[in-house]
């Protein structure tokens, strides 16, 4: 498995499932209204309540129209959470400071997520898929591989402008600090703090230069 770092497939579940479509095209509300009842049921029930009719009920949606716009379950259920994700923890943009600043501050949201339901329910989503599929390719298709690529770009970005200092790959530094979060969360090694996560940063990427 990738290193997890919350979080996002590229704009949502629209374009995380891209084959063309024919028919009416999807309703942003109606897609919405799917989305945030498959994540609230997620939240409050668990997966294993989390069913297509369950969200049928909850969203006031059918299940013919559900269907009809995610390929599976779990396809569903990994853009629930890809949905909470891009409102709860956003990319951070280029104009809110340095690369090393951003990254500081991403990682230490991402911890602070991972301590409540965000946490559970990721860890559940990435279970459901390798309990589902034998592995969890699905999820890093549908959620990570987009939000780890801009990452990624974004640590390149400040080794370059020298806010960065360390001369590793930049996937292999992404993948030091998330895969380290998500490790200590999954095994329960605390603290996991959003102080923690910014001294990581410094700790894989170098002191910065410049915040």
């Amino acid at each position: 498995m990738r290193g997890p770092g919350v979080a996002m497939a590229k704009g949502g579940g629209d374009e995380a499932d891209s084959a063309p479509r024919r028919g009416r095209p999807r309703s942003i509300e109606t897609t919405n209204a799917i989305l945030e009842s498959a994540y609230a049921l997620m939240a409050a029930t668990g997966l294993a309540a989390t069913s297509i009719d369950a969200v049928a009920r909850h969203s006031s949606v059918s299940k013919m129209t559900i269907y009809k716009w995610w390929p599976s379950r779990e396809a569903l259920l990994i853009d629930a959470f890809l949905h909470h994700a891009a409102q709860m923890l956003p990319l951070p943009p280029a104009s809110s400071g340095s690369p090393a600043a951003r990254a500081r501050r991403h990682a230490a949201a991402y911890a602070e997520a991972l301590q409540g339901e965000f946490g559970k329910v990721q860890l559940a989503v990435v279970s459901e898929c390798i309990s589902k599929t034998g592995s969890a390719e699905l999820f890093y298709a549908r959620y990570l591989q987009f939000r780890r690529d801009a990452l990624v770009e974004m640590i390149a970005a400040g080794q370059t402008d020298g806010s960065i200092l360390a001369e590793a790959a930049p996937e292999d530094l992404y993948d030091a600090i998330y895969g380290s979060l998500f490790y200590r969360y999954v095994f329960g090694i605390a603290p996991i703090t959003p102080a923690y996560a910014r001294n990581l940063v410094d700790l894989c990427c170098g002191r910065r230069v410049r915040a």
